[in-house]
């Protein structure tokens, strides 16, 4: 078992036990020591039991709202509630935001069965924080009630109506952690090979790019993965989000994906402590090999999605730095090569769209 693999027989369980190396920042080793031990998390239910994962849903989304309180009350982004193309979203502003007509649209993460828009704002308005961007988190239905031909309707259908309101795709990049990061790289390539065009930029903090356990870090890192167990807590996940079959599908594990036909600048960034690593580095090879333009952005000693889990550790500082940088460059520099005909005055209180 993943947890306990380096106690010795009998020792007694508290909290989890994982590697915590001398090479990384305070701020990252005080989070690993406190995380809880895995072997005490039961595994999650199979895909039909629906009423089972809505329990623990309700319960998840409930902690993930007060854990991520402190962090969002110290930003202090504006939120409001609003539909994009039928589909329930956040529209985030950071302080002191002011309009360039760009946007960053975040896909969430939770291994598809988890969270929301509002109890994975920690993310978005740390990304939104950290750029000065507008992000639209977009709120798609969770699995096991939609499936993956689903959910990436609802993000294409967003990004379709934002099109209607004046935002060109070369207005607009993509956000997505964990399974987000999935998510927002195989509905990237729907909306290619859909004739939609494709956003300016891809940011993938941990993206699960390959759903299946297929991968050397999937094996070597098994036992030093601090966040959970794939076989607990990610098979019954993946499997609620798409059968089997279709798990290999280039939309539902984009490391699959065709890259030759085009895809927009890439940066993926991740840590060495996570059993995805190698989902990080093929996504990357087969980004590079198709002559795209990508960047592989690996952080020593971290965990998932360290930029939101430790947002004040050196490591996610510099990572957040990393980010604006890639999005000044292929976003907002557009600005400059389109003069200030780029985007064409819509915004999001257009009458069409709905707030709730």
């Amino acid at each position: 078992m993943l947890a306990a693999a380096c106690r010795p027989p009998g020792a007694k369980k508290e909290g989890a036990c994982v590697n915590i190396p001398s090479t990384i920042s305070n701020e990252a080793r005080a989070f690993l020591g406190a995380l809880p031990d895995l072997d005490l998390a039961p595994p999650l239910p199979a895909p039909a039991e629906v009423d089972k994962w809505e329990k623990i849903q309700r319960e998840e989304e409930a902690r993930a709202l007060e854990m991520q309180k402190p962090l969002v009350d110290r930003l202090r982004p504006t939120v409001a509630k609003m539909e994009i193309g039928g589909v329930p979203v956040l529209d985030i502003r950071p302080r002191g935001w002011k309009d360039d007509g760009k946007l960053l649209v975040y896909t969430h993460g939770g291994a598809y069965t988890f969270y929301s828009a509002a109890s994975t704002l920690a993310c978005s308005a740390l990304a939104a924080d950290s750029t000065g961007l507008r992000v639209i988190s977009i709120d798609y239905t969770p699995a096991p009630r939609s499936k993956w031909r689903r959910t990436l309707a609802q993000v294409t259908a967003v990004f379709r109506e934002l099109g209607k309101l004046g935002y060109a795709m070369g207005d607009i990049a993509v956000l997505g952690d964990s399974a987000g990061g999935g998510l927002a790289a195989g509905s990237v390539l729907k909306m290619r090979d859909d004739g939609m065009g494709m956003p300016a930029a891809v940011i993938l903090w941990a993206p699960w790019a390959d759903i299946t356990d297929t991968g050397d870090s999937y094996v070597t890192l098994k036992r030093a993965e601090p966040m959970y167990v794939y076989e607990k807590h990610l098979k019954p996940s993946a499997d609620a989000y798409a059968d089997p079959e279709d798990q290999r599908n280039a939309y539902v594990s984009p490391v699959y994906g065709d890259f030759t036909k085009g895809f927009p600048p890439t940066l993926i960034q991740g840590g060495t402590k996570e059993i995805f690593l190698s989902n990080f580095v093929r996504l990357y090879q087969a980004l590079d090999m198709a002559g795209r333009t990508v960047k592989l952005d690996l952080y020593e000693g971290m965990p998932h999605v360290f930029q939101a889990f430790i947002p004040d550790s050196p490591e996610a500082k510099t990572a957040l730095g990393k980010v604006d940088a890639f999005l000044r460059l292929y976003l907002r520099g557009r600005a400059n090569e389109r003069g200030n005909n780029g985007h064409a005055g819509g915004s999001v209180e257009n009458p069409r769209v709905r707030e709730g």
